[in-house]
């Protein structure tokens, strides 16, 4: 049980005793609720249970405040209860309850703070990034990648069962107008005069596709009819360009458990039956589809929309809506609890129609929509918008090539999804404490390095040997169970406070979907190590003292490690 819930529950104790004797006339008792205290000179939790029992207990809040302090049972957590203002039940920990956290970190490493979600609410599908696969990924993906991939990872920390996925929509029109734009500078590559239709992908990676095809084939692909080239390249551009967006995202370290085509909807089965069918069928039996002017409509406004949607048009095409609905329902029925979809702020305005055809088939507040903003580039605070190798936008991966995926991943994740982020290239290539990161990994490798500094010759040449784990030597110079009743300075306790609270940072930030707190927190952290680095020596005369702080080094080292990991970013042990 974390520290705050312990809490809870003696002070919900208290109130259950003080009802018991009389003391407060309650029919129901509020919970306790415990809040961090804006200002820490009072104390370490404050309930606000007093103000809300008042008007049922008849009584002032202080009084009311002042007789469930005194029913707190005697317990080892407490050291000191304060009543302040108008009845705020201020709360101070022992000592001997922060220092317990060095041990429980310790003693649980990357499993420390993990939490449990109810049965019905884990298996979640979490689908983002899902580019086109016509061109090369912009920043703005960068985005998404960073972003769902942190928050799978907090979410699984958190107790959810998360299947991450790639939805490939490589069905429809632009399919064939990439297919047109690489047969057309094929052709121009080899001499012919034609010209590049407006409806088109300009970029210079098209280019290169047809480039590459020529160096290949040669000019095989003239002597074939227009349709027949078109086909073939689409088909060829398609796979080229797919093999390295998964080639990009493997290189930043997110990697998917499907990988989704759009295509595979329209295909049907030995029984004639497709995805796009399946769900028809689903919704024509709740008896939302209708017919008008020789189209299928979804009968969305019964279920709040402001207009009906068309599924399948009058020609029989299929809208780009048709698949999203085939899609969505195939994901409800591989048996996912909740779906999640990221997306540009630029789909707000598709997002209730989403919502009402799970909602119509029976699945309402299933979907879950996750917007993100677009990413500002910078150099130096300058406005970015230009490759210098290309002309053309910055790719994300030219942006990893040069700032390196931990600092994309953790600038990218340093604000909420709903903020833009500006993000200066420079500022990530720096090596100094300007640069969050730097900030954050260098205070894992100097607790490393202290570690090292404490540990045997032989021992620190094991660990650059790689046969000793950092964890093995920092278990070898502050062994499981030594004396951390000397860790009392304010410094120390800052520390133990900050990693108490991991547990709660991840619970709010899983159940909230906001993998960014951890950036804050990673910082806050750090911050609290270098200071107590420089209030407090750790390498000392008195052999207890030393023990002591370093077991408390070690366990901020771990929580540090974790919090980066989670944001899929590595922890340096040199630098």
């Amino acid at each position: 049980m974390e520290i705050r819930e312990s809490l809870e529950a003696i002070i919900d104790a208290a109130i259950e005793a003080a009802r018991a004797d009389g003391s407060l006339e309650l029919t129901e008792a509020p919970e306790a609720a415990l809040e961090r205290p804006r200002d820490e000179a009072n104390g370490d939790w404050a309930s606000t249970v007093a103000l809300r029992c008042a008007k049922l207990a008849r009584k002032n809040p202080r009084e009311v405040a002042q007789v469930i302090a005194d029913h707190i049972p005697a317990n080892d957590m407490i050291a000191a209860v304060e009543i302040a203002g108008p009845g705020f039940i201020n709360i101070r920990l022992s000592d001997a309850v922060l220092q317990s956290v060095v041990r429980e970190v310790r003693d649980k490493a990357e499993n420390f703070g993990r939490g449990i979600v109810p049965e019905g609410e884990r298996y979640v599908n979490l689908e983002y990034v899902s580019a086109n696969p016509t061109g090369p990924f912009h920043v703005g993906h960068g985005r998404w990648a960073s972003l769902g991939d942190a928050m799978a990872r907090v979410m699984r920390h958190g107790g959810y069962d998360v299947y991450e996925e790639y939805y490939i929509n490589d069905h429809g029109n632009q399919m064939d107008v990439f297919g047109n734009s690489v047969s057309v500078r094929y052709q121009q590559l080899l001499g012919r005069d034609v010209e590049m239709p407006e409806a088109c992908y300009g970029g210079a990676y098209v280019k290169d596709i047809a480039q590459e095809i020529i160096d290949r084939d040669g000019d095989k692909w003239l002597a074939v009819s227009d349709e027949e080239r078109l086909e073939a390249f689409r088909e060829m551009a398609y796979e080229q360009t797919l093999a390295n967006q998964k080639a990009v995202l493997a290189g930043f370290g997110t990697t998917f458990d499907k990988w989704f085509s759009e295509r595979s909807l329209y295909v049907e089965d030995e029984n004639g039956q497709s995805p796009v069918s399946r769900s028809l069928d689903a919704m024509r039996e709740k008896g939302y589809l209708y017919e008008k002017d020789g189209a299928l409509w979804f009968r969305s406004t019964d279920l709040g929309d402001d207009k009906d949607r068309v599924l399948i048009k009058g020609d029989g095409e299929a809208t780009y809506f048709m698949s999203d609905v085939a899609y969505h329902y195939d994901k409800m029925m591989r048996g996912f609890d909740h779906l999640i979809d990221l997306w540009g702020a630029d789909h707000h305005g598709y997002i209730k129609r989403c919502e009402c055809m799970l909602e119509a088939w029976g699945w309402p507040g299933a979907l879950e929509v996750q917007l993100g903003q677009l990413v500002n580039l910078f150099r130096d605070g300058k406005a970015v918008r230009m490759s210098k190798r290309t002309g053309e936008m910055v790719t994300f991966e030219e942006l990893i090539d040069e700032v390196g995926v931990d600092a994309t991943r953790y600038l990218m994740l340093s604000r909420s999804a709903d903020q833009p982020i500006d993000f200066d290239i420079e500022v990530a290539k720096k090596k100094d404490a300007s640069n969050p990161v730097y900030y954050v990994q260098y205070a894992h490798a100097r607790i490393c390095s202290i570690l090292r500094k404490a540990a045997d010759e032989a021992d620190v040449a094991a660990v650059e040997a790689g046969q000793l784990t950092m964890a093995e030597l920092a278990a070898k110079v502050a062994p499981e169970g030594c004396d951390l009743s000397s860790l009392t300075h304010p410094s120390e306790l800052a520390l133990m406070r900050k990693m108490a609270d991991f547990g709660n940072l991840i619970a709010l930030a899983a159940r909230d979907r906001a993998p960014f707190r951890l950036t804050h927190y990673a910082q806050d952290l750090a911050a609290l190590f270098h200071q107590f680095y420089t209030n407090c020596h750790v390498l000392t005369e008195d052999a207890a003292v030393q023990t002591a702080r370093l077991a408390l080094c070690d366990a901020t080292r771990i929580v540090l490690a974790l919090t980066l990991t989670l944001l899929g970013v590595s922890a340096p042990q040199k630098m």
